[in-house]
């Protein structure tokens, strides 16, 4: 296969080549590798692919001692190599997993010599420095990298002589240190894993090892790993330190457990060939067998996925050469993922992974017909367009914001305390905290408005919002509205006015919104109301009201002095004079002022001024008419203990 046959077929394969570089005379391929096909990080890996798409079998494995073939999905047996009668299987050092992180712990001890000249053949060390790994010149060393890049299973060699007593994979302790390989102390915390002798910690476990235990030219004995330690554990240790190592990036996407051995059988294998090392024993603590959870891959979604009909006899080859274990079942097809392939897990993987091998070019260019009625949106979906609509129609703005706040702003409005919320990870202070209120963020892009000259500011946004618990933040989904500014002024008709806590009551009524609103003032004139959806009710299809054509009479308007009790809601007084007009031609009852004073508040009243206004569609109204409804309107306000001011 040529380079440019091979660049195409990986770029199919999702596989895109990013650069083709020439080093010491052999080409080098820069191959980008998506994060969730950790096991593609080698040249093994890339090669599984490569078989399956061509349909083609793996070279083998050359060995000292014979070859062992490699069949596509089939790991390769046991390496021979020379070993001390009766040492095999039997451990030389004690070790002993303490942690759940770490499934399995393959090991080896072998007699070599460090200084011996010329322990790296000049191919592996030509290989190394293709990869941008330049050789040691230590066996023990080059020989694990060489089986990273080949293989993509990190290995690590310790100097076993000088290792203090039992060897511990466990987690680190409140106070310990590293002298790490990149000549730095690391200081721990208890959700470190370490990898630790009787002295402490050795090594950083999946991420880097120690300075005290490291291989030089003194070293005459060599303690082997090859193990499987826990992705989120190994990632979670990475980044806390700001460690990133060929090794903590393979383990941190998921190893290949049931490889564990193979690596630690071909790294012994390395070390007899290329040094004449002697291999003591070899042995293994914990399980590396990866019991993997099966899905049915049926006909209908394969065929639902491709928009052709395949054939489940070519689905089940194409499956297989993948590694997978395929049995056919009355349903389709029961597929168990190889060890190696973390990121297959249901149906629709399998059928993704079916078209990928088999070829996008080999799918229709057009759409297959669409058959049958669509399904019904979600009542949920359905009730956030149609306040989402509301709103618009009312003039306010929607808006997207960040999820994430700084912890001044969310203290300004959280309700609950900030641990649960807080990311380990963030992209900054200023978005460290997952937000508890939709208010901050609308209130940073109201002020930005402001900066900018708006006077009339409505925006609203309809997000998650979060509540800290022990286990998990809980998620549920909040409406937030902000309204600042100034209303009206464009024209004498309508006078300029700040913008009131009952502009926001009343759009939150219009929403159907019962009961007590609590309004809360972020600024001079401006104004934040955040209600759960959930409080909301159902979706109306209805959401902006019908037209109603405009009447060619004129409108009436009266306005009516109370002394209303302080403990009267207007919203009850309102609903009253409504009931008691509804058979008139009443268009609008609003408060268009507030008077109290010392006087008024001693009597325990205040002054409301309420304009009404009616207007007839098909004829003008007479004064006798109108006071009649003024009367009855007076009337019903006097039935909660309110009075005409005089």
């Amino acid at each position: 296969m040529g380079i440019l046959e091979l660049r195409e077929s990986l770029a199919m394969l999702g596989f895109p080549v990013d650069a083709v570089e020439t080093h010491g005379g052999a080409t080098v391929l820069e191959v980008d590798v998506t994060a969730n096909r950790g096991d593609a990080l080698s040249h093994r890996g890339l090669a599984r692919d490569l078989a399956a798409k061509l349909g083609a079998e793996l070279s083998p494995i050359p060995v000292a001692h014979g070859t062992v073939f490699l069949p596509v999905g089939v790991h390769c047996a046991p390496i021979p190599v020379p070993v001390a009668q009766g040492t095999e299987g039997k451990p030389l050092v004690a070790v002993r997993i303490e942690t759940d992180a770490c499934t399995a712990y393959a090991t080896a001890v072998l007699n070599v010599d460090c200084k011996k000249p010329n322990q790296v053949p000049a191919d592996a060390a030509a290989f190394l420095g293709a990869m941008g790994s330049n050789a040691k010149g230590l066996a023990p060393v080059d020989a694990s990298n060489e089986l990273l890049h080949r293989y993509g299973h990190p290995t690590h060699a310790f100097d076993a002589g000088r290792l203090k007593g039992d060897v511990r994979i466990r987690m680190a302790r409140q106070g310990e240190k590293l002298l790490a390989l990149d000549g730095v102390e690391y200081k721990l915390c208890p959700q470190d894993m370490v990898i630790a002798d009787d002295s402490g910690p050795v090594a950083l476990a999946g991420v880097i090892g120690g300075d005290s235990t490291k291989v030089t030219e003194a070293t005459k004995r060599v303690l082997l790993e090859s193990a499987y330690f826990s992705p989120k554990s190994v990632m979670a240790t990475s980044r806390r330190h700001g460690i990133h190592t060929d090794a903590s990036q393979r383990f941190g996407r998921g190893a290949d457990l049931a490889f564990a051995k193979t690596a630690r059988d071909i790294l012994a294998q390395r070390l007899v060939s290329w040094a004449g090392a002697e291999l003591l024993a070899s042995w293994t603590v914990g399980q590396c067998d990866a019991v993997r959870p099966a899905a049915i891959l049926t006909e209908k979604t394969l065929n639902r996925i491709a928009g052709v009909p395949i054939g489940m006899g070519e689905a089940k080859a194409i499956l297989e050469r993948l590694g997978c274990g395929v049995e056919k079942t009355g349903d389709g097809l029961k597929v168990t993922p190889p060890s190696w392939r973390h990121d297959l897990c249901i149906e629709e993987d399998y059928a993704e992974e079916v078209l990928r091998i088999r070829g996008y070019a080999k799918l229709g260019a057009a759409l297959p017909p669409l058959e049958g009625a669509p399904e019904p949106l979600p009542e949920s979906y359905r009730q956030i367009r149609a306040i989402s609509r509301r709103l618009a129609q009312l003039g306010f703005y929607q808006t997207v914001t960040l999820g994430f706040v700084s912890p001044e702003s969310d203290a300004k409005t959280a309700k609950d305390p900030i641990e649960g919320r807080v990311l380990q990870n963030p992209l900054g202070v200023e978005y460290s905290v997952m937000r508890s209120s939709l208010l901050p963020s609308l209130w940073s892009v109201a002020e930005t408005n402001q900066r900018h000259g708006a006077k009339d500011i409505r925006l609203f946004e309809i997000a998650p919002v979060y509540e800290g618990t022990p286990n998990a933040p809980r998620e549920t989904s909040a409406l937030g509205i902000v309204w600042a500014g100034t209303i009206g002024g464009e024209d004498p008709l309508s006078p300029a006015r700040a913008v009131l806590t009952a502009d926001l009551i009343a759009v939150a009524r219009d929403l159907g919104l019962g009961g007590e609103i609590e309004i809360v003032e972020l600024a001079q004139n401006a104004f934040g109301l955040e209600i759960p959806v959930a409080k909301l009710g159902g979706a109306s299809e209805n959401a902006i009201p019908p037209f109603r054509p405009f009447s060619r009479y004129p409108v009436v308007t009266r306005d009516v002095s109370l002394l209303a009790p302080l403990g009267l809601k207007y919203g009850v007084l309102e609903a009253s004079i409504q009931s008691a007009l509804k058979e008139t031609p009443l268009t609008s009852v609003g408060c268009v002022d507030v008077f109290k004073d010392a006087k008024l508040t001693a009597e325990g009243t205040q002054a409301w001024l309420l304009r009404l206004r009616f207007q007839s569609s098909d004829r003008t109204l007479t004064g006798e008419e109108v006071e009649s409804w003024v009367g009855a309107a007076v009337g019903a306000a006097k039935k909660h203990g309110a009075s005409l001011r005089v």
